[in-house]
């Protein structure tokens, strides 16, 4: 490094920051028009590393800013104020098949921020950088509370936001590799709406009796947040991705006790057997895993097993019979499910039905299927094991990077629009940003 490279500054601000909020990196008092590489790196919580790049040339007083300047080529192109995160991908040399999820939403997602002399591609291990910044990204805000709740055989989470409440409360479920998936539960109560991150596909309950959940076991968790003392139990939303799409239809339009505000379905489909219990739908879900399309990759196909859409009545939800208001997320190159055929479907059940004017539907072009919150990095596929079948699938999710990325962005402030309309009547909660404490 040379006397003039000595004095480059880096900042990022907010340093530290929830997931979904932005920030600025800035880079100072680098020789005018120099080639420079902006790097990020991230060891997640399962010791795997990951990093981005991009190339910028100084100006003419030596900056380079990242959310106003162009990158020339990296892990991202263009003006991307947020590549630096949306873009990471393993380190070169990992295992194939990562895909990068929070398990420990109590500490914070590090990484760190280096730029480097001149337009570099690789080895960043090796390299000295010309300056550094570590940056902390938060799914839970100050103030946010994390409750393990077992009520009723339930294995979940409660966060309840900054405050004594009471709060409308959003029922959270993914899909189908089961699990106790947090973050996105943290994020919405650091948003001001109390959420449930619940595990319904393996559940404590199920390993202590040898059985599968029901459908009621959702009713179970409807019930704990209906009656919860700092919840307004009028005021209850359900949100699924994927196979929790599946059950949050399901209970939207048959269940008796669940008398929902809203619900927000993600990148899932309304087609199922009415007749049956969920371990009858996964059942028949492992069996006809075996005829899936596989690509030349050796990625698994999965979309086509609900392919044609049925006309049988009894093998999917009736959503002519939903009476409260319903957001669909679709990404047009989801390889997982056939989620846009099944929107398209539903959008059609709905008018015949005379009540469409619930429905709102977001479609994306290029976007994959694992639509995220914002600046979650993109995978196009990744390693996945579903419940109750003893093998590990490389899955074939879908989408475009860049296109993906800001589908999660534009999708993510939707729905928590969506969520305050109906839940607040479009009152905004405090929600207080972690750059503002």
């Amino acid at each position: 490094m040379d006397e003039k490279h000595r004095c480059v500054q880096l900042s990022v601000n907010p340093s530290r920051g929830l997931m979904d909020e932005k920030f600025v990196i800035l880079v100072q008092n680098a020789p005018p028009g120099s080639e420079l590489t902006v790097h990020a790196l991230h060891q997640c919580d399962d010791g795997h590393g990951w990093d981005a790049f991009a190339h910028y040339i100084s100006d003419a007083t030596g900056r380079v800013n990242v959310s106003e300047d162009c990158s020339l080529g990296g892990t991202y192109s263009g003006i991307e104020p947020m590549g630096l995160l949306w873009s990471l991908r393993p380190v070169p040399g990992s295992k194939p098949g990562l895909r990068l999820r929070k398990k420990n939403v109590q500490e914070p997602m590090l990484v760190t921020v280096s730029v480097y002399e001149g337009h570099r591609k690789e080895g960043f291990a090796d390299l000295v950088p010309l300056a550094s910044a570590l940056v902390e990204r938060w799914y839970m805000a100050p103030g946010v509370r994390r409750i393990p709740v077992t009520e009723g055989g339930l294995t979940a989470t409660l966060f309840l936001p900054p405050g004594l409440g009471p709060f409308p409360a959003v029922l959270d479920l993914w899909g189908g590799g089961g699990q106790l998936v947090e973050y996105r539960a943290a994020l919405l109560a650091s948003q001001g709406l109390a959420a449930l991150a619940i595990d319904y596909l393996t559940a404590k309950i199920i390993k202590e009796t040898g059985k599968m959940t029901t459908f009621k076991y959702f009713e179970t968790a409807y019930r704990y947040l209906e009656e919860h003392p700092q919840i307004l139990g009028s005021r209850i939303a359900m949100l699924g991705l994927s196979f929790g799409t599946s059950v949050t239809l399901r209970m939207a339009v048959y269940s008796k006790v669940m008398k929902l505000r809203c619900a927000v379905c993600i990148s899932g489909i309304h087609m199922q057997p009415l007749d049956k219990e969920m371990k009858d739908i996964l059942r028949t879900f492992n069996e006809n895993v075996a005829n899936t399309r596989i690509t030349e990759e050796n990625h698994v196909i999965l979309r086509d097993l609900s392919l044609p859409i049925t006309t049988d009545p009894l093998k999917k939800v009736d959503v002519g019979r939903l009476q409260c208001p319903l957001m669909l997320v679709v990404g047009e190159d989801d390889q997982n499910t056939a989620a846009q055929e099944s929107a398209n479907d539903m959008k059609e059940m709905m008018e015949r039905a005379g009540n469409s004017h619930l429905l709102t539907v977001l479609s994306y072009p290029d976007t994959g299927h694992l639509i995220e919150p914002p600046y979650t990095p993109h995978v196009r596929a990744s390693n996945f094991k579903p419940v109750n079948l003893n093998e590990i699938l490389m899955i074939l999710w879908g989408g475009q990077t860049a296109a993906h990325s800001r589908a999660q962005e534009d999708s993510w402030k939707k729905i928590l629009l969506f969520l305050r309309v109906n839940l607040f009547g479009g009152i905004r909660p405090a929600a207080v940003p972690l750059s503002h404490l």
